[in-house]
């Protein structure tokens, strides 16, 4: 039943990451809504399928995206590595907590996919990437995970709740 619950949601966070999250720019960049998703169910102390979550979300992307779907799978498993990291030192400020993921997440997601882009041959200068799609791309997400982050908590713990003690 636990893991019932990631394929509808990335399923909609996928969809809506196409439709509506690509299209509300800031400048060139948009935000990430699997990346948050992800961040910040890695981030939840009960929760122990954080990693399915991260390959679901990249088997789902590599359908819908053009990104090369190693790209994605590295970044995210990588975002899920430095959340669980994360969540065992900062366990008391759970939103700084979020905002670092979040904050490397997003810087290594477009590093990453910076690099693949100019593997492939796409020749864009490193300085206007990082002030036209980089930087706005990291405003976008540190504002969606806010909701996300809390959301995401909600989530866990209806799905993963406390056992009561008798």
């Amino acid at each position: 039943m636990r893991n019932l619950v990631a394929f509808p949601l990335l399923a909609l966070a996928v969809i809506l990451q196409s439709s509506v999250v690509s299209q509300v720019k800031l400048l060139s960049g948009f935000a990430d809504l699997p990346l948050i998703l992800i961040a910040a169910w890695a981030l939840q102390e009960r929760v122990k399928s954080a990693w399915h979550w991260a390959v679901l979300a990249c088997a789902m992307l590599g359908i819908v995206s053009k990104m090369p779907w190693p790209v994605l799978l590295v970044g995210y498993l990588a975002i899920v590595i430095a959340a669980r990291a994360l969540q065992k030192r900062v366990w008391q400020a759970p939103l700084l907590a979020m905002f670092s993921i979040t904050f490397i997440g997003t810087l290594f997601m477009n590093l990453l996919s910076f690099i693949a882009l100019q593997i492939l041959g796409t020749s864009l200068p490193f300085s206007d990437v990082v002030g036209v799609v980089v930087l706005p791309s990291l405003l976008l997400n540190m504002l969606f995970s806010i909701p996300v982050y809390t959301f995401m908590r909600d989530l866990a713990r209806w799905v993963y709740p406390l056992e009561e003690i008798e």
